[in-house]
């Protein structure tokens, strides 16, 4: 049977995916610390050390769930990676209520144990898909350019959600006072939740793995070797290195983002246009970023954009903007440099993996990504655990209807701050770390064509 050609189908059944998992992650990352706090009144600092051990925990079996497809490829289709999304996507959806679920009316330690193991449950599931879904993108094509194409797309779907999805989300957690509504969260999770599912199906139907591997069946797993093979691939450490800093912005920010607009600024509503006003930067971004990245090289596209979010995101933390809207527009034009690195990091993540079968000769995509995605879960673990420990050392007092001034003023330097970081981060792991020039790259590309080719014929 003649296998599908790679092509719009592929890249917009890659953008469901992302979609998928977005519609619960965004939603858990960005509001998850905002229920927990103003609905079931739990302490800020608990929050932080739940967040801490949890996502230490997901991080460390991130290595165990990825290696699976490695390990046992199962059903009868030869997919090596869908089989085990079908299994975890129910799973996920399901998480989202569970952390959504207002128990503010249990006692004090059956609240805290539900919150928990909800949050628990839930990284374990969006492993669970997030998983075999990045590694997806190396066995749907070999191709440096249609793989630059499906970053984009995967990038795509998290800005989908989180301009259609999360920009909405104000409207139903909050009134027009500005009050935190309980019952608009669990509403929220429920459409989300059947959106994952949707999107999930998706992606199944409409992507097709095309690059086949020996089938294996219970090969074990050496996880040494593998982290050894990482210790010794440098691009990979260098993307680990600027991916931390990206995670530390997707998530610290996203998470302090509604403190701000409540608390510094008393106007939570503006958090729709939030998302919406990211709409025109990404419809300018899209069709320009494979084309430049072509041009000029992956890496370099980033190191300008990054370098150019640091410079706008320093003034804004140095330079308190009072007005709302004035702050909203010029915060957007300084972080319209991730765009770029949104776009572009999963390229570089199949680069990397590439770059460990050039070094080795071995190949073992899931094991791989999940290594990379440690980096992830490291960088979201910090976000969550500083702004979690950083209301509580600034002195935000969960419950109660408003803050104090000078906590206000504080969670602005929070919020602004992140971003810095996050540039500074990024311009080592990319600009210092990672060595894979274009022509570089070229030639390792090169030289993998030329092995495959030569195994084929034997």
């Amino acid at each position: 049977m003649e296998t599908k050609k790679f092509g719009i189908r592929d890249q917009v059944g890659y953008v469901c995916g992302d979609m998928a998992g977005s519609f619960v992650n965004l939603y858990v990352d960005a509001f998850f610390l905002t229920f927990c706090t103003y609905v079931l009144g739990i302490k800020a600092t608990w929050m932080g050390t739940l967040f801490l051990f949890a996502r230490l925990w997901d991080a460390f079996n991130d290595p165990m769930i990825g290696s699976l497809p490695d390990r046992w490829q199962i059903g009868k289709s030869g997919d090596k990676f869908k089989p085990y999304i079908r299994i975890a996507m129910i799973p996920l959806a399901v998480s989202g209520l569970l952390c959504f679920t207002d128990v503010s009316s249990f006692g004090s330690v059956a609240k805290h144990v539900w919150v928990a193991v909800a949050y628990i449950f839930y990284g374990m599931s969006y492993t669970g898909t997030s998983m075999p879904y990045g590694s997806m993108a190396s066995v749907i094509t070999n191709d440096p350019i249609e793989r630059t194409k499906l970053s984009r797309a995967r990038s795509i779907g998290g800005t989908i959600v989180g301009i259609g999805g999360l920009s909405l989300v104000p409207q139903f957690i909050f009134n027009k006072a500005g009050d935190v509504v309980p019952s608009g969260f669990m509403k929220v999770a429920i459409v989300f939740g059947a959106l994952s599912l949707l999107s999930y199906v998706l992606l199944l139907r409409l992507t097709t793995e095309r690059v086949r591997q020996p089938r294996v069946e219970g090969q074990k797993f050496n996880y040494g070797k593998v982290l050894g093979n990482v210790v010794k691939n440098r691009p990979m450490l260098g993307v680990m290195l600027a991916t931390v800093g990206s995670l530390l912005y997707i998530t610290g920010n996203s998470q302090l983002g509604s403190f701000l607009y409540k608390e510094y600024y008393h106007a939570p509503q503006v958090l729709t246009l939030v998302s919406l006003i990211s709409v025109p930067i990404m419809l300018v971004f899209f069709p320009i970023i494979p084309k430049l990245s072509q041009k000029f090289g992956k890496r370099n596209v980033i190191l300008f954009c990054s370098s150019y979010n640091l410079v706008i995101s320093a003034i804004l933390f140095l330079v308190p903007i009072p007005n709302v809207y004035l702050f909203l527009i010029l915060n957007t034009l300084a972080v319209s440099g991730q765009t770029a690195f949104t776009m572009l990091i999963w390229a570089f993540v199949t680069d990397c993996i590439d770059y460990s079968e050039y070094q080795t000769g071995e190949r073992s995509d899931g094991s791989m990504y999940s290594i990379y995605t440690f980096s992830r879960k490291i960088g979201s673990t910090l976000a969550s655990t500083i702004a979690s420990f950083s209301l509580g050392a600034i002195g935000y007092i969960s419950g109660i209807e408003a803050q104090t001034e000078t906590v206000a003023h504080s969670i602005r330097y929070l919020c602004t701050g992140i971003p810095v970081v996050t540039c500074i981060l990024e311009l080592i792991g990319i600009g210092v770390v990672y060595n894979l020039t274009k022509e570089k790259t070229n030639e390792m590309y090169a030289e993998l064509n030329r092995r495959r080719d030569a195994e084929s014929r034997a």
